[in-house]
């Protein structure tokens, strides 16, 4: 079989989607030796990040270009036996389309988005779900939004495939992971971490202003927040958002962040908050518990599936709560470790190679049963 994946993603810095993409090819390349993989990248660095054994192919970094014509010219040259994207398939494609829809918060709340951007994905996913032959969504929560949204779609087309954190997130040793941060950051007390691109869903307004009326209860605290995270359209909210909540000093930004600093932030980190509104479902929380980091998270969307006992919950919407359940954590010493634990222990249930055989075989599946109506086709036309 070949398969052809749509990876314009590596090495542009497109957060959740490059992850995904990365570590999926990555762990094809270890699962199926005998399977031939392409990949379609847009960035001169995207093959530092992709096994040898994996063939790459050059595709315009331009959206429009690359879906109106580059994808469908390449897929023709190659002839896969099918092509996976995310999100969003080639206005033509001559090979069958599964696709990984990782959310539909465009729809359910495109509040959270640009009037274009949230426009573009209603149009183009709209038409590309019901093209595709599988939908692969993270978690039970979006694989029914999925199918409430959209409607009309047979329930087995939308399949749930998990995803994972990736190996390199595990324990390291707390004093090195400091010393990292301290260097790198020049972040020197203990700090709460969040990680998520500056947007409105990911909730960091909420979180500034619910450390603030935290370090009002508790002055002892010496604790800083640390937001680690791409700027977006939004971010200059967020930065006024720390300016006007009497804390800005506390609050440290540190941007997009490589593997490797993230890394040491979750390890040197007293734990991990993410307080967000919506998630298909919340990657950060599962790289925070496999680096042995306590959680807070929201009660919301597919976040209480994914943790499943393994982090404190969290009302988004209210301070209050937000202020509590970090206060719990930091002031109760044998609360954070047992939450390091189970959060420890539910991060290990997921992995990689799981992700990636589920994948295949729905790939495989896809693929032989458009290879049997190609060959019936074929015998009905003779």
């Amino acid at each position: 079989m070949r398969f052809a994946v749509d990876a314009h993603a590596i090495g542009r810095h497109l957060t959740g989607n490059e992850v995904y993409v990365r570590s999926l090819l990555n762990a094809f390349a270890a699962e199926d030796p005998d399977c031939e993989f392409i990949a379609y990248v847009s960035s001169d660095e995207a093959c530092e990040h992709i096994p040898a054994r994996i063939h790459t192919r050059r595709v315009s970094a331009n959206p429009f270009l690359r879906l109106g014509a580059d994808l469908a010219v390449k897929v023709r040259q190659d002839r896969p036996d099918l092509l996976h994207v995310q999100y969003t398939a080639p206005l033509a494609c001559s090979a069958p389309i599964v696709v990984s829809v990782h959310d539909v918060s465009f729809l359910e709340h495109p509040e959270y988005f640009t009037r274009d951007r949230a426009w573009q994905l209603q149009s183009t996913v709209r038409r590309t779900v019901r093209r595709a032959a599988r939908i692969l969504t993270g978690s039970e929560f979006s694989r029914w939004s999925i199918l409430k949204v959209y409607g009309q779609l047979e329930e087995e087309k939308v399949v749930v495939v998990p995803n994972a954190a990736a190996p390199e997130f595990r324990p390291i040793s707390r004093e090195a992971a400091c010393a990292a941060v301290r260097e790198r950051f020049s972040i020197a007390g203990p700090f709460v971490l969040s990680v998520g691109d500056l947007q409105p869903r990911k909730n960091q307004i909420g979180l500034i202003r619910a450390f603030a009326r935290l370090l009002r209860a508790y002055p002892q605290f010496k604790h800083n927040l640390v937001l680690a995270g791409k700027e977006t359209w939004f971010a200059d909210r967020v930065r006024e958002a720390a300016r006007e909540s009497g804390i800005g000093g506390r609050i440290q930004f540190v941007g997009f962040v490589t593997d490797r600093d993230l890394l040491h932030l979750y390890n040197a980190a007293e734990l991990f908050a993410f307080p967000s509104f919506y998630e298909g479902f919340g990657l950060p929380v599962l790289e925070a518990m496999a680096c042995g980091r306590a959680v807070v998270c929201s009660n919301t969307s597919a976040l209480p599936e994914v943790v499943d006992g393994g982090a404190i919950l969290c009302d988004p919407y209210s301070l209050d709560e937000i202020a509590r359940a970090i206060a719990d954590l930091l002031l109760d010493s044998e609360l954070r470790a047992r939450m390091e634990r189970l959060g420890g222990q539910r991060a290990a249930h997921f992995s990689w190679q799981r992700t990636a055989r589920r994948t295949l075989e729905v790939f495989y599946d896809v693929a032989e049963r458009h290879a049997a109506r190609a060959t019936v086709g074929s015998a009905i036309a003779q």
